[in-house]
């Protein structure tokens, strides 16, 4: 992963690369191998995030045949 400084900011760069690595899913996987999981805690999380990754699908799949409202832009302020 590669983040550009731009004009000796590093602050900005260090805030571009924490996002990135919170998208790609990093945090949370160190937080997961930090601690043992029981196999039965694994088992309901797995369940739990299958279900979410269905739930999100069906959704997305409402919304594109216009049964959903979509959902509305934030603004971006700066």
């Amino acid at each position: 992963m590669q983040v550009l400084v731009r004009d000796n900011n590093v602050e900005q760069a260090l805030r571009v690369l924490k996002k990135k690595l919170q998208r790609e899913g990093v945090f949370r996987e160190m937080k997961a191998r930090s601690a043992f999981e029981k196999p039965s805690e694994k088992r309901a999380r797995e369940k739990a995030e299958a279900i979410r990754r269905q739930r999100k699908l069906a959704r997305k799949q409402m919304q594109r045949e216009g049964l959903l409202p979509a959902p509305k832009k934030a603004a971006r302020t700066r």
